[in-house]
C-alpha cells in the first residue's frame, strides 16, 4: 500500500493530544492506518514494527513530530493526506474560547496562583523532568504519561512524600480529585467513599459500580500500576490512605490493586491497624484471610468491594439492585453453543477488568492465557495467537507505544475481534466498552461493524457465536449509557452489568456437560 511521511522540525504535542489527533485522522475514509508520533526512537521502532518506518521517519529528531499515511487501495494518497493534515488542523467549533499554551510549568502557576495540581501528558522520556518542576512549585503530579523509568519514579514519589505532594503514576489514568475527573474518568455521584487505586479501569469500575449501588465517591487518588511493588514500596497509596483518613468528606476507603509485593502489603495492612475509619481492600486475587486479618473488608471483585463499601455508608441493603447472576441465560446460551464451542475470548480496553475477568475464569479452567499472566507457561505477547481460553488487555503498554489507548481508538482490537470470530471452537466473545471523560465519543457505533462481521462468519459456517459486552459507565457520563447499551442490543449483544458477572457469565457459556 502507498505510504507518506509528513515530517513538521520542533513541532511539540503532547500524549493526549496526539492520541485525539490519530483518532481523528484514522477515522477519515480511504485511510489505512495513521501513525502520528513524535520522533523518538521507541515511536521508530513501532513504525518498524506496523510496516511504516520510511527513510524520512529516519530522519526525524526526537522533537519532531511524524505523520505516517498509509492509503486504502484506490484512494488518491495525495489527497488523503491534505484530508489528515486539515483534520489536525481542525479546531474544535464548540469551544468558544481558545487554549491557553504556557512556555513553562514555571510560568503557569505564575498565571494561575490557585492551581495546586499539574496534569503531565508529555513523553515518558521528558516526564520526569517536567513533574519535578512541578513539585518546585508547590503542586500534586498526576502522570499520565507511561515509559518513565522505575529509578525516576521512585524519586519523585520520595520527594512528593517529603513535600506532603502526590505523584499519582507514571501511567496513572484515572482521578477525581473535589469532584473532577482527570484524565479516564466517569460522571460520579458525590459521596462517602474514598478510593486510592494502583489501576485505572479498576478505579472506574468500583466507582461506577458505587454510583450504581446508589453510593457517592468523595476522592478518587490514583497511583500508577508499578506503586505496589517492592521497589516503589507503595509510597503513594500509603500516602493516599493516610490522606482520605484525614479527610472529613470521607467516612469509607477503598484500596484497588493486583496483589500487592509481600513486604509492601505487610505495610498497607499495619496502615489500615491504625486507620478508624472502615478500610474495603479489593486486591485482585489476593489473600482473604491476610486482608481481614488486618481489620479491613474483603472484597474478592471490584462489585463486591463496591457493594460493602455502599452498605457501609449507610445504604440500606434491601434497595441495592445487585444484579444477581442470570442463571437461565447460562443454560440458554449454552444450548446454542456447539461441542466444539469451549473457548472464551476476552478482548479488553481495561487491564483490571481483564484481570478480574481472567481470575474468574481460571477459578473454573486451567488453561487460561493472557498477556498479563505472571505466569510465563500461560503468558501471551503482544504478538501471539490465542489458544485456548484467552484474554487480552489491549491497553497494555506493548499495544500502547506509539499508537493511543484503545478506550480511543480501538482498531486492533476489532481486528482482532473479527480474527477470533473465524476459529470455530470459540464460542463468547467478551468485550468492554468504557465510557467517561477521555474515552471515544460513541465507543459502540465504532465496535459494531466488527460484531456484525462475527457474527456473520460464525452464521454463515452454522454456528452461534456469543458477543459477551459489558459497559463501565453511569447515565451522567457524556457518551449516554442507555442509548450505547440498546446499540449493542439491536445487534444481538448481551449485556453483562459488571466486571464480576463479565467472568461469572462467560464461563458458565462455555461449560460442557461432563460425559
Amino acid at each position: 500500500m502507498p505510504i507518506r511521511t509528513i515530517i513538521k522540525k520542533n513541532t511539540y504535542f503532547d500524549s493526549v493530544s496526539l492520541m485525539t489527533l490519530s483518532t481523528r485522522a484514522n477515522s477519515i475514509e480511504g485511510v489505512k492506518q495513521v501513525n502520528v508520533a513524535m520522533g523518538t526512537a521507541m515511536n521508530k521502532d513501532v513504525l518498524k514494527n506496523v510496516g511504516l518506518y520510511t527513510e524520512e521517519a529516519e530522519a526525524a529528531g526526537k522533537g519532531d513530530l511524524m505523520i505516517v499515511v498509509e492509503s486504502q487501495e484506490g484512494y488518491d494518497l495525495d489527497e488523503l493526506v491534505n484530508k489528515v493534515e486539515e483534520a489536525m488542523m481542525r479546531k474544535n467549533k464548540n469551544k468558544e474560547t481558545a487554549d491557553i499554551v504556557y512556555s513553562s510549568v514555571e510560568a503557569a502557576v505564575q498565571e494561575n496562583e490557585n492551581a495546586n495540581l499539574a496534569v503531565i501528558s508529555v513523553p515518558g522520556a521528558y516526564a520526569a523532568r517536567v513533574a519535578r518542576k512541578a513539585l518546585n512549585q508547590g503542586l500534586h503530579v498526576m502522570m499520565f504519561s507511561d515509559n518513565v523509568s522505575l529509578e525516576e519514579e521512585i524519586s519523585l514519589k520520595k520527594e512528593a512524600h517529603e513535600k506532603g505532594l502526590f505523584v499519582m503514576g507514571p501511567d496513572c489514568g484515572t482521578a477525581i480529585i473535589n469532584g473532577q475527573g482527570l484524565c479516564f474518568a466517569n460522571k460520579i455521584r458525590k459521596g462517602k467513599i474514598g478510593i486510592v487505586a494502583a489501576s485505572g479501569t479498576g478505579a472506574q469500575e468500583v466507582s461506577v459500580r458505587i454510583h450504581d449501588f446508589g453510593g457517592g465517591v468523595s476522592q478518587l487518588i490514583g497511583t500508577g500500576g508499578r506503586d505496589l511493588s517492592e521497589a516503589v514500596g507503595g509510597i503513594m497509596m500509603l500516602d493516599g490512605m493516610r490522606a482520605l483518613a484525614e479527610d472529613e468528606g470521607t467516612e469509607i476507603i477503598v484500596l484497588v490493586s493486583k496483589p500487592p509485593a509481600k513486604a509492601v502489603a505487610e505495610k498497607i495492612y499495619k496502615e489500615v491497624k491504625k486507620i478508624s475509619k472502615p478500610v474495603v481492600i479489593c486486591f485482585i486475587g489476593g489473600n482473604k484471610e491476610e486482608i481481614e486479618a488486618s481489620g479491613a473488608y474483603y472484597g474478592k471483585t471490584t462489585k463486591q468491594a463496591a457493594l460493602q463499601a455502599v452498605i457501609l455508608s449507610g445504604v440500606p441493603e434491601e434497595t441495592i439492585n445487585k444484579h444477581a447472576l442470570n442463571l437461565p441465560l447460562i443454560e440458554e446460551v449454552k444450548a446454542k453453543l456447539n461441542p466444539q464451542q469451549k473457548y472464551i475470548r476476552g478482548l479488553f480496553c481495561g487491564g483490571t477488568i481483564c484481570e478480574e475477568v481472567t481470575s474468574l475464569v481460571r477459578e473454573k479452567y486451567s488453561d487460561v492465557y493472557s498477556n498479563l499472566s505472571k505466569d510465563p507457561a500461560y503468558k501471551l505477547s503482544h504478538t501471539d495467537e490465542s489458544r485456548a481460553h484467552t484474554f487480552i488487555d489491549f491497553g497494555d503498554d506493548q499495544f500502547t507505544q506509539g499508537k493511543p489507548h484503545p478506550m480511543i481508538e480501538p482498531s486492533l482490537r476489532l481486528e482482532r475481534i473479527v480474527k477470533e470470530a473465524r476459529d470455530p471452537e470459540v464460542g463468547v466473545i467478551a468485550l468492554d466498552i468504557i465510557l467517561g471523560y477521555g474515552s471515544h465519543e460513541d465507543p459502540v457505533e465504532v465496535t459494531l461493524p466488527a460484531i456484525r462481521e462475527a457474527k456473520a462468519i460464525a452464521a454463515k459456517e452454522g454456528r452461534h457465536i456469543e458477543i459477551l459486552g459489558f459497559v463501565l459507565g453511569t447515565e451522567l457520563d457524556p457518551q449516554d449509557f442507555d442509548l450505547q447499551v440498546k446499540k449493542l442490543m439491536d445487534a444481538g449483544v448481551t449485556i453483562s452489568s459488571s466486571s464480576e458477572n463479565t467472568g461469572l457469565l462467560s464461563r458458565g457459556f462455555v461449560e460442557k456437560e461432563e460425559a
